[in-house]
């Protein structure tokens, strides 16, 4: 992900892009494709060229919360009450539309409330109640569940331990897992329910509007080690089709992957919010929207900023 500008209007975006040739070689096309359908009310544009599928989405310059937490932020009961609120009535919206936001296979609803709990948690004390990494086997976390007990922290509020408590419920059947189930928590007895869905709630923590809230080493690392930088491609697509066009057909060793190829640049959607959904229609390079450095960056270009 990176920080783009529309040459228009000069207005900054998100914009994502997923290599093709990656997409096949791992077996996410369907992933990919499920995505990017799923996800249209949320993109401002979406587009492609030979090598990349980009979707556009709002810039939120505050940041993500991970973010905040590693900068030591020290969330409130009251923030905390409010994120948990937001994403009660975010799982209940996508319940609706029979979307488990966790993703994968084999979970239920459920798994969402659970982490709903988890994120809770972890904004109050700073880390999260179970010692999980990416290498646990499943076999592992299903007895790490089932034996450690979560430590709750004695200065908290008595209802708000109760509702993590409910949240964090190993047994999916006994844990809060529906919109109603949140409301009717102590915890959340004074929430104003109709103006939070309305987005009037002021709330307790805003970011520094001074500043960008993320990490540019990320976009750094970029451009620095992706052997595909977003800022060469327009240098590399033109190598690429004058070596194409002088190439035989018949003699490609790659037929496998370039009907792949052609059936993901036949099925991603070309998408523009302004003017609702375009046809699909050929790659042409980038039309609508360009990194802040196409060429190689020069001592007074601006890179992509954050992710």
């Amino acid at each position: 992900v990176c920080i783009v500008q529309k040459r228009d209007t000069e207005k900054m975006y998100a914009m994502k892009y997923m290599n093709k040739q990656q997409c096949i070689e791992r077996d996410e096309v369907r992933n990919v494709r499920a995505h990017a359908r799923s996800s249209h009310g949320a993109h401002r544009y979406s587009f492609q060229d030979e090598e990349d599928m980009f979707m556009v989405v709002d810039l939120l310059p505050g940041g993500d919360l991970r973010y905040h937490l590693q900068q030591n932020v020290q969330f409130s009961e009251d923030t905390v009450r409010l994120y948990v609120c937001e994403m009660a009535l975010a799982l209940d919206y996508l319940r609706g539309q029979h979307i488990i936001h966790s993703g994968g296979t084999g979970y239920s609803f459920e798994v969402d409330w659970w982490s709903v709990g988890v994120m809770a948690y972890e904004l109050l004390r700073g880390w999260r109640p179970y010692d999980i990494h990416s290498g646990n086997a499943a076999e592992s976390l299903v007895q790490l569940f089932s034996t450690v007990s979560v430590q709750y922290v004695p200065t908290w509020s008595k209802e708000m331990v109760a509702l993590l408590r409910k949240l964090l419920t190993v047994s999916p059947r006994h844990r809060v897992s529906s919109l109603r189930d949140v409301q009717a928590a102590p915890a959340l007895a004074d929430v104003p329910w109709t103006e939070l869905s309305e987005k009037k709630v002021e709330p307790g923590f805003v970011p520094n509007k001074g500043r960008l809230h993320c990490d540019p080493t990320f976009e750094l690392e970029e451009m620095i080690l992706e052997s595909r930088p977003l800022h060469k491609k327009k240098k590399r697509l033109a190598k690429n089709r004058s070596r194409d066009s002088s190439r035989d057909s018949s003699q490609s060793e790659n037929d496998r992957l370039q009907d792949c190829l052609d059936a993901i640049q036949q099925d991603f959607v070309i998408f523009n919010r302004e003017n609702e959904q375009l046809p699909a229609r050929p790659h042409k390079g980038l039309p609508c929207v360009s990194p802040q450095a196409e060429e190689e960056p020069g001592p007074h270009e601006r890179a992509p900023a954050c992710p």
